[in-house]
């Protein structure tokens, strides 16, 4: 949305660290550093959203982000999504599902306040190995996070606010100071304070105290018409936006001085499109975030019709790229546009820049956004027209869209494998259809980029699309450097003897014969697990599973699926 700028010296990276202290004022010397080293300061901080819907279709637990490694390879967790009252213009929990995209209404009055602390966890799938109990203060994704925080304590969890669905009414809840304060003050009660409504026997005063270490704001966006269908925003929003992350910079120092002086973050998710971008004071607002993660993706996809296909995440706008700029007077999607935009400004466009450096995090995405009924071409899809958006997959359940794991070993097939030298980026090309996202080149590329900028780090988009092996993760932790996080107590042992009672829905009858296997491959078995690099036969043919599944019957999920045919028995 940069590699312009020289490499950082020696003494640059340690002008940067006391840049990154600075953000720690009003704490003594040895607090402000361990806040910062704590929030991961030193370019190489790597942020990532757990979503709220993780826990349903996908099942994918905060369990998971002990025993999959993750946790440990992160410095902070922002949780996503929490809303603002429609009428109240405050903080809110509720039980309410958000209505279809297309609804101007989708998100009032919406929130999963089951998800966040009213699902009970069994003991298999809770972060400590013991199963909830009915008399608990709070259980779901809350009650899991503390746990998680108990085995990595230097962790950092936010709350985040808005989102794409629930950013409707932050216009209205910043309009004045009196609603600014009602705002700040009803977030920081309830998810800070952990202040959270009774529902269905949990809740209560402080019953969530001390999950989570900060705030996300997720202003999708200020001033701009360019949000979710219905969203409210006005020319004011650009200085109220200010205004509202100053009111929460100081109620979160303020809390946290009246509590043993804990540093509580202040993040926010801001855009990479110069028509947006200008709406926002890049000046001021650097004095009150601790991290600005610039969410440099979705620049193109399939809601571009029928193309010409292009990179959702150019690192640079190179003379191939066929796309139209953002809007009238301003320059075409890339990610070092958007960088040079932030830092140095860009006044024919409105835009002043002066945001810190060393505040800025690259957004990294674990999808992939794609078109179908692409020509091949000379360029193996670039640049190519499209028939419309890729089929839907089985977890992102979304036409052109795909997680890392739905498309298979395709990501790591050099014969599908693309690289485009003039935008720094990858794409993929299979059958028609075309793909662009993240591999291992482009990663180190936007890393590299990172660098040479001064830049804090990565901000990763989700962590519900990441592989079993989490990929995408492990290349962007290991090109960034930084130490892991190792878990404070061992993973919990299984116990030695099987447990005395049976599974709840045991089967009515087993299976008269076993299914005949093909030579020495085992057969493929409805219901089992299934893990990456295992091979099973089905109907006379040979399958390896390209990553975990279940119940995905091999030769039905395509040629990016699941399910690598491996030829006749």
């Amino acid at each position: 949305m940069h590699i312009r700028k020289p490499l950082i010296a020696a003494a640059a990276t340690a002008a940067l660290a006391a840049g990154a202290l600075a953000g720690f004022a009003g704490l003594g010397t040895a607090q402000a550093a361990d806040a910062a080293a704590a929030a991961g300061a030193g370019g190489n901080v790597k942020i990532a959203y757990y979503d709220q819907w993780s826990v349903y279709g996908n099942a994918f637990y905060p369990k998971h982000l002990d025993t999959r490694g993750i946790a440990g390879k992160l410095d902070v967790i922002n949780y996503s999504f929490g809303n603002i009252h429609p009428t109240n213009l405050t903080c809110f929990e509720a039980n309410k599902a958000a209505g279809d995209d297309n609804n101007a209404s989708a998100g009032d009055g919406a929130g999963d306040s089951y998800a966040d602390y009213q699902k009970s966890f069994s003991a298999a799938d809770s972060v400590s190995g013991v199963a909830d109990k009915w008399d608990q203060p709070i259980v779901g994704v809350f009650n899991q996070f503390k746990q998680l925080k108990a085995k990595y304590p230097k962790l950092k969890i936010n709350i985040s606010i808005g989102g794409w669905t629930y950013s409707k009414y932050f216009s209205d809840a910043a309009k004045t100071d009196a609603s600014r304060k009602k705002l700040v003050s009803s977030c920081i009660d309830q998810y800070i304070k952990g202040n959270l409504p009774v529902e269905g026997g949990y809740g209560g005063a402080g019953s969530a105290a001390g999950i989570f270490d900060g705030i996300d704001i997720d202003w999708e966006y200020p001033g701009s018409s360019g949000g979710h269908l219905g969203n409210h925003y006005a020319p004011e929003d650009k200085q109220n936006f200010t205004l509202l992350l100053k009111e929460f910079r100081e109620q979160l120092d303020a809390y946290g001085a009246a509590n043993g002086g804990k540093k509580y973050l202040l993040t926010s998710a801001l855009p990479a499109g110069q028509d947006k971008i200008k709406y926002i004071e890049t000046d001021k607002i650097g004095a009150y975030l601790d991290y600005a993660n610039i969410m440099t993706y979705d620049m193109h996809g399939a809601w571009d019709g029928d193309g010409p296909t292009y990179h959702q995440s150019p690192l640079y706008s190179g003379t191939n790229d066929p796309t139209d700029p953002i809007a009238p007077g301003t320059e075409k999607y890339s990610i070092d546009n958007a960088i040079d935009s932030w830092i140095d400004g860009k006044p024919a466009y409105g835009i002043a820049g002066g945001f810190p450096a060393n505040k800025l995090t690259l957004g990294y995405e674990f999808y992939y956004r794609g078109w179908k009924g692409v020509p091949a071409g000379a360029s193996g899809g670039l640049a190519q027209p499209a028939t419309g958006a890729s089929g839907a997959r089985p977890t992102s359940q979304q036409a052109g869209i795909a997680n890392y794991k739905e498309l298979g070993g395709i990501v790591d097939n050099p014969s599908a494998t693309f690289w485009d030298d003039q935008a720094k980026a990858s794409y993929f090309y299979k059958d028609g259809e075309f793909f662009t996202g993240l591999n291992q080149k482009s990663i180190q590329a936007r890393v590299d980029y990172g660098k040479q900028r001064g830049l804090a780090g990565a901000m990763m988009y989700s962590l519900l699309g990441l592989d079993n092996n989490t990929t995408l993760l492990n290349q962007i932790s290991d090109a960034l450097g930084g130490t892991t996080q190792p878990p404070t107590t061992p993973p919990t042992t299984p116990p030695t003897t099987p447990p005395t009672t049976p599974p709840t829905t045991p089967p009515t009858t087993p299976p008269t014969t076993p299914p005949a296997g093909c030579g020495s491959t085992p057969a493929y078995v409805a219901g089992t697990v299934y893990t990456g690099g295992q091979e099973v036969s089905y109907n006379g043919r040979k399958y390896k599973a390209q990553w975990w599944t279940q119940n995905e019957t091999p030769g039905t999920t395509g040629e990016w699926g699941v399910w690598k045919d491996l030829g006749a028995c």
